[in-house]
Order: structure tokens, then C-alpha cells, then sequence
């Protein structure tokens, strides 16, 4: 039977301390969560209390209901004493095959546009020939240190920031995207980190959470990232694909982001300008 035992030797009030940050983050109070997930209030009370250790079936149910995501979800396990659940292989493992070979093929057919697959720091784990052939039009993508972070790429003056179109609104929209797509919505020690290093590059606005509006052309259904080459503004939007129904903890933080061009000007540019980068290189 799976309930909440009274332990006199329960861990410290970590896991307590864990599942009450969690419902704060979701803004969720514990008659809420109980209700939401079938669990008493009291259960719920004395494991935020330390005085009980959950069932680690109960402990999962708890977790689901307040969409922890699964790196964290085995944290909680942990705190309890349990193994964790969910597999944290890196992504290239034999078990994320089918998914590896599911991101190479869309990368393959998004040619002649960049598509990029990220982990959730924005690192880049693969790419296709178009991405780093774009880049490489505008700084040599040979001289940058491995690995390839896509938003360090974007600010750093030594890299893409010179060529940035509208630097102000692109660099605010990054910023807030990087909340906004942080997984399961929950922005960890490593997101926190990844904004401290980007607000510290120069020409960063300081308000950069503040919500400023629609862009200067309203007809566009999104914000366009511009990268100036020769004087010329190429605009472009991404759509950003994600795993569904993960099991695997890597496979739940990959991200694919798949550049479009924004016009038909763009995207005839776009043509051109590789087909003379590949002719020089």
C-alpha cells in the first residue's frame, strides 16, 4: 500500500523544502495539490514537514501533478531516498537512437535554412551544413571555442552581435525567451547562470523583462531576428520543436529550432549568399 508513513528517521527536510518550492513556483497551495492529485492534506503537510516519507509511487504522483520536470522529478526521489526513475543518459546514447535519427533527418531537409538541436542551456549538439555555413558568412566559425553556445554566439561582440539588426528588441526578446522556454518553466541554477553571463556583454538593455509592446511593423505575426550583411537586413523566425511524451530526461530538454526566412527578399538572399560561401570555401 503506497501512502505516507511516519518515519522517526526521516531524511533532513529536503525533499520538504523541494515540494514546497515546487508549489510555489506553480503558485499551487497544498489544498490545491490536494485535490488536484488524490493525496490528503495531511499527507502533504507532514512531508513538507519532514515528519514523513512519502511512498514513491505518491511521491511521482505529486511530482506529475505539479509538472515537475524529469531531471528534478528524480531529485525529489532522491531527497526521499529512493533511486531515481527517469534515465539521464547523455543524448547521444544508444537509447535516444530513434530520436537522434528523427533530428537528423528534419535537419537534413530544413537545407538550405539553419536548423539547430539545443540542450537546455542553449548549447549546440548538432546542426546541419546550412547552420554553420550562415554563420560562417558573416565571422569565422573555425575560431570559436567548442562547445557552441547559440545565445554567446548571438551577444558576444566577437561573434554575431555586430550583425544583429534592432540589437535592442532582439536582445530583450532572447532574454525573455530564455525564461519562457526554460523547462517545465522552472528557471534552475544553470538558467539563472546562462542570463548572468549574457546581461554581463556590453549594450545589454537593463529592462529586458519589461513588456514593451508590438514590434515596429505590427503586420508581422512574429519578431524577426535581422543579421546585417553588406548593408542588406536578412529577417528570419524560428519555429522551435520539442520531444513529445518524454521518458528520458535528455530527451524532455532537447529543443530543435529551425530557421525560416521572414520575406521573399530574405529568403532570396538567404540562397545566394551560401551559394557563394560554399563556392569560396
Amino acid at each position: 500500500m503506497n501512502t505516507t508513513r511516519p518515519d522517526p528517521k526521516a531524511p533532513s527536510s529536503e525533499l520538504g523544502d523541494l515540494l514546497r518550492y515546487w508549489r510555489d513556483v506553480r503558485g499551487v497551495s497544498q489544498l490545491d495539490l490536494s485535490l488536484e492529485a488524490g493525496i490528503s492534506q495531511r499527507q502533504i503537510s507532514f512531508i513538507e514537514s519532514g515528519r514523513s516519507v512519502p511512498g514513491r509511487d505518491t511521491l511521482l504522483i505529486l511530482a506529475q501533478t505539479l509538472d515537475v520536470p524529469l531531471r528534478e522529478r528524480n531529485g525529489l526521489l532522491l531527497a526521499a531516498g529512493y533511486a531515481p526513475v527517469y534515465s539521464e543518459a547523455p543524448w547521444n546514447a544508444q537509447e535516444m537512437h530513434s530520436v537522434i535519427r528523427a533530428l537528423e533527418r528534419v535537419t537534413r531537409q530544413h537545407e538550405p535554412f539553419p536548423a539547430i538541436v539545443l540542450d537546455r542551456y542553449w548549447n549546440v549538439l548538432m546542426t546541419n551544413d546550412a547552420a554553420p555555413r550562415f554563420f560562417g558568412c558573416f565571422i569565422d566559425m573555425a575560431s570559436r571555442e567548442g562547445p557552441r553556445n547559440m545565445l554567446h554566439l548571438i551577444f558576444d561582440p566577437q561573434g554575431m552581435r555586430p550583425f544583429v539588426a534592432d540589437w535592442n528588441a532582439v536582445s530583450r526578446s532572447l532574454l525573455q525567451r530564455v525564461y519562457r522556454e526554460s523547462v517545465g518553466h522552472a528557471v534552475d541554477a544553470g538558467t539563472r547562470r546562462l542570463l548572468d553571463e549574457l546581461r554581463a556583454y556590453p549594450d545589454v538593455p537593463r529592462d529586458w523583462k519589461m513588456h514593451h509592446g508590438p514590434s515596429a511593423d505590427p503586420t508581422m505575426p512574429v519578431i524577426p531576428m535581422g543579421f546585417v550583411h553588406e548593408g542588406i537586413v536578412l529577417r528570419y523566425f524560428s519555429l522551435v520543436t520539442t520531444v513529445g511524451a518524454p521518458q528520458n530526461v535528455v530527451a524532455q530538454e532537447l529543443r530543435l529550432e529551425c530557421m525560416f526566412p521572414a520575406d521573399d527578399e530574405t529568403e532570396a538572399r538567404h540562397r545566394q549568399l551560401l551559394a557563394g560561401h560554399s563556392r569560396h570555401h
